[in-house]
């Protein structure tokens, strides 16, 4: 188990030149990484531990085990709000003849190490696109200046070289920028697709799961039931059918503990309050992206912001001489470089567009 969780360090690998921002890699490393995690632990738990063991007379138990695994089991809903040890034997197991409501039946258990698995392709897939979209273009036009220790000569060539692009390719940029908020925005679409797949997986259990957990302490003692069971039953039901001697059908009731749902409650809990954060996280850096695009007035003060080594006047002058796209690509260039070497390039540039450069900050 910890080789294989080990192994998802290679995530966590450290980058010199950074194409995309934290929450981006919040998105897509850390939750992958996260959910991978996951995936493997119930993996584990599933096919190394006893993922079922059921009681029933007369049967063998591995039978009785493998049989009610494959199909799945139930419990009854109305018996989760009785009282353990008088009413009902254990939450959600009562006579089924004696209830009110319909069986809830739980299928997914086998199948969520794999559901988890495709939910952290899911989340890889914006920085996949991303990555192929870019094509190292950033790390080509930044020419290792993101160390300032380097000969002089070298680095005025390489200063002559960036300008040059920056020149000859000026406003060609829009589509890198678009492509990479597109990206960000595709992030946010695959929180919200996730969520609302997990709640079709869960039955429409899993929405409210996070809220309802939250409210348990607050609900009277004689009137709650903690909806961490109710959504990951720890004892289920299992109904055998076989023939007896004479051809007769018989009918076994067997009782079932799920080990492996004491895992999955906690992931899930887990799960369910790190996507509504994400989700939040994601939506106001959706909206930020939208004030850069359509509020060109912000953008000085952001590149301002980013090197302070550039007076507010010159990030003024290029912010309205570049369109959005060359400005990202400057803001970019901003946090990757050392900012003595920026603060140059941006003097040299402004310069060489025929815009007087503005005071040192």
């Amino acid at each position: 188990m910890l080789r294989l969780l080990g192994g998802l360090s290679v995530y966590f690998k450290y980058q010199d030149i950074k194409t995309d921002n934290a929450v981006f890699r919040l998105h897509n490393v850390f939750t992958t990484v996260l959910l991978l995690t996951c995936s493997l632990i119930i993996t584990a738990t599933q096919y190394v531990g006893t993922p079922i063991q059921c009681i029933v007379n007369g049967l063998p138990a591995n039978v009785v085990n493998t049989f009610c695994w494959i199909t799945s089991t139930f419990t009854m809903p109305d018996a989760f709000a009785r009282e353990v040890g008088k009413a009902v034997a254990h939450p959600g197991v009562a006579n089924e003849y004696d209830s009110t409501q319909e069986k809830k039946y739980y299928t997914y258990y086998q199948w969520v190490c794999f559901v988890l698995f495709f939910q952290a392709i899911m989340c890889y897939t914006p920085k996949f696109l991303w990555d192929a979209f870019e094509g190292g273009l950033l790390r080509t036009i930044v020419m290792g200046l993101n160390v300032g220790i380097c000969d002089r000569d070298e680095k005025e060539k390489k200063k002559e070289v960036i300008i040059g692009y920056l020149i000859r390719h000026e406003r060609t940029h829009k589509l890198y920028a678009l492509r990479y908020w597109g990206c960000e925005l595709l992030c946010l679409v695959n929180i919200v697709l996730q969520l609302w797949m997990m709640d079709a997986f869960f039955n429409g259990e899993f929405l409210s799961y996070g809220t309802r957990v939250l409210g348990y302490s607050e609900v009277p003692q004689e009137q709650r039931y903690d909806p961490m069971i109710y959504v990951f039953p720890r004892v289920t039901k299992c109904t055998f059918h076989k023939f007896g001697a004479s051809g007769t059908i018989q009918t076994h009731d067997s009782l079932c503990i799920l080990p492996l749902n004491i895992v999955n409650e906690k992931t899930y809990i887990f799960i369910w309050f790190w996507y509504i954060i994400l989700a939040v996280i994601l939506t106001l850096l959706v909206v930020y992206r939208l004030v850069i695009i359509f509020v060109p007035s912000v953008r000085p003060r952001l590149l301002h912001a980013r090197s302070r080594t550039i007076a507010m006047e010159t990030a003024a002058l290029l912010s309205r001489r570049t369109d959005v796209g060359d400005w990202w690509l400057l803001y970019m260039l901003a946090r990757n470089m050392d900012p003595i070497i920026y603060r140059e390039l941006i003097a040299e540039l402004v310069k060489q567009m025929g815009e007087k450069p503005g005071p040192r900050a």
